[in-house]
């Protein structure tokens, strides 16, 4: 068996899914996936389905009902993933704009002794962006500048979305407090990580913007984000996300 799951979430990603499944099937690494699929009405868990065929015990779908947010999905993904006892636990976009081949660099980092977590950076030395307008890049650095000055984190992509977490991070903290369903749930997985005494080692990536499909961007999930952070800052609320910490 596998040491190490890969989540990727999904809603119409038909474009998609098939490629990005052989190329994670493909690496020199053996990595699980598992798809958690939204109820995507083209047909995108259907494909996942004639891929576990071909890769019996190594790809799996757990299919909801309807849009219930990126963030639940990976809470989902990842109590899965603990019942199923996997080491290395990944979040990654089914796009492409994450490169698959980088899942082995990020194993690499998390697996460092005293590695709790392991990010995908497209703002440390050697990170990059691709194909996206110069408006899209000023968005992202200066979300990323917000949370870090709100939030005092040392973490330069406190936002990415590609991600592995060792599986003693995900074991201690307490998934059901974890608030944010949209762009903040990444913010707030990093802080709840950090704030829990765990290192977070950056990796540099190229990211690059999506080829096929739609973007599931939507000034909801950004207005999330910007006013989330102020109120988990707010409430205090990143000293209690461990498991057994008592609620306010």
């Amino acid at each position: 068996m596998s040491d190490s799951l890969v989540i990727i979430p999904t809603y119409n990603e038909c474009e998609n899914i098939p490629r990005m499944i052989d190329t994670v099937m493909n690496l020199e690494k053996d990595f699980h996936l598992l798809i958690v699929d939204d109820g995507s009405p083209d047909g995108t868990a259907d494909l996942v389905r004639e891929k576990q065929e071909a890769y019996p015990g190594r790809v799996f779908l757990k299919e909801r009902q309807g849009k219930l947010g990126l963030g639940t999905a990976y809470i989902a993904g990842f109590k899965w993933g603990l019942e199923h006892g996997y080491e290395f636990i990944f979040e990654m976009d089914a796009d492409f704009s994450h490169n698959p081949n980088d899942l082995i660099r990020l194993y690499e980092a998390c697996a460092q002794p005293g590695a709790g977590m392991s990010v995908g950076s497209r703002y440390v030395k050697g990170g990059k962006l691709e194909n996206w307008p110069i408006d899209r890049i000023a968005l992202s650095y200066g979300a990323s500048l917000y949370v870090r000055i709100i939030t005092f984190m040392p973490v330069n992509d406190p936002t990415a979305g590609f991600v592995c977490y060792r599986r003693e991070v995900l074991k201690a903290m307490d998934l059901d407090k974890i608030r944010f369903v949209g762009y903040a749930f990444q913010i707030e997985m990093k802080f709840a990580t950090y704030q829990m005494g765990y290192k977070i080692i950056e990796v540099p990536i190229t990211f690059t913007d999506r080829v096929e499909g739609t973007s599931k961007m939507s000034s909801g999930i950004i207005k999330e984000a910007v006013f989330g952070v102020l109120q988990m800052r707010m409430r205090g609320f990143f000293s209690k996300y461990r498991v057994g910490a008592r609620r306010s």
